[in-house]
């Protein structure tokens, strides 16, 4: 798997003509291969966003190209090809294992009626043992824990092969380790990725460039560590941020508290 370069050009979105803005007028690029954190309050706009880069719903206005061609012109099997995503709501599980749960993401490589051969099954092996599901291989999907689920969704999304990866808080539902283990995975992907995150160390951690949102207005776009200043996540979150240094590492660490009336 190889990325591809992200370019988003003066997207807006609406619900219907004439309605009022949900997403501005909203520009960035992300090059091949990094990973652009997405954050913000609630209702900020950033699952707007995400739904318009994998294809849920059309931009009002802008366009968004990936190497150079246009996501929304693009045939839907092509535009698959291209980006995959892992969204907070799970899909019913329709009695399927988990195999064949991670089996739908070699879908948009498959023409016609043809099955999925022999490259298309090591592929799935490969991610099952990457997240860690192989002894989960033929539970049933809607046994699975939350955090389960979630892993399945992150394989089915690779085995998809996508240049792009769009990620709705990935982390949602997992315990510490397989958090861990997700955020190792975002970091070493040769992929171009795309993660919205409520948890600004995280993402300040994880990510190249971040993208901060405020009620469908962006409100920044940079490296993490020019962007999230006390000044503008005390100002866009409404509390009183603090960037903290660690010893020994020098890292900083944002703490947030209660702004004093």
């Amino acid at each position: 798997m190889s990325g591809a370069a992200l370019c988003v050009n003066g997207v807006t979105w609406r619900p219907r003509k004439k309605a009022p803005l949900i997403l501005h007028p909203t520009s960035f690029t992300v090059a091949t291969g990094r990973v652009l954190g997405v954050v913000g309050p609630n209702g900020a706009g950033k699952s707007t966003l995400l739904r318009l880069l994998y294809r849920f719903q059309a931009p009002s206005s802008g366009t968004i190209e990936i190497d150079g061609a246009n996501l929304w012109t693009m045939p839907a099997r092509l535009a698959a090809q291209n980006v995959a995503a892992v969204l907070q709501e799970q899909a019913a599980a329709f009695g399927l294992s988990v195999r064949e749960i991670v089996a739908l993401g070699r879908s948009p490589h498959l023409t016609g009626l043809a099955k999925p051969g022999p490259n298309d099954r090591l592929i799935v092996d490969q991610m099952l043992d990457l997240l860690d599901l192989t002894h989960l291989a033929h539970r049933d999907f809607g046994t699975l824990s939350g955090g389960e689920r979630q892993r399945v969704m992150v394989a089915r999304a690779l085995t998809q092969q996508p240049k792009v990866l769009v990620l709705d808080e990935p982390t949602n539902h997992l315990d510490i380790r397989h958090q861990l283990e997700v955020l190792a995975l975002i970091k070493q992907l040769d992929l171009t990725i795309v993660v919205s995150l409520h948890d600004l160390n995280m993402a300040a951690n994880i990510c190249d460039e971040i993208l901060m949102l405020e009620d469908g207005h962006p409100r920044g776009f940079g490296a993490p560590d020019d962007l999230l200043t006390e000044a503008l996540v005390s100002n866009t979150f409404r509390v009183d941020a603090r960037r903290e240094r660690l010893a020994p590492s020098d890292a900083h660490h944002l703490s947030f508290h209660l702004p004093t009336i």
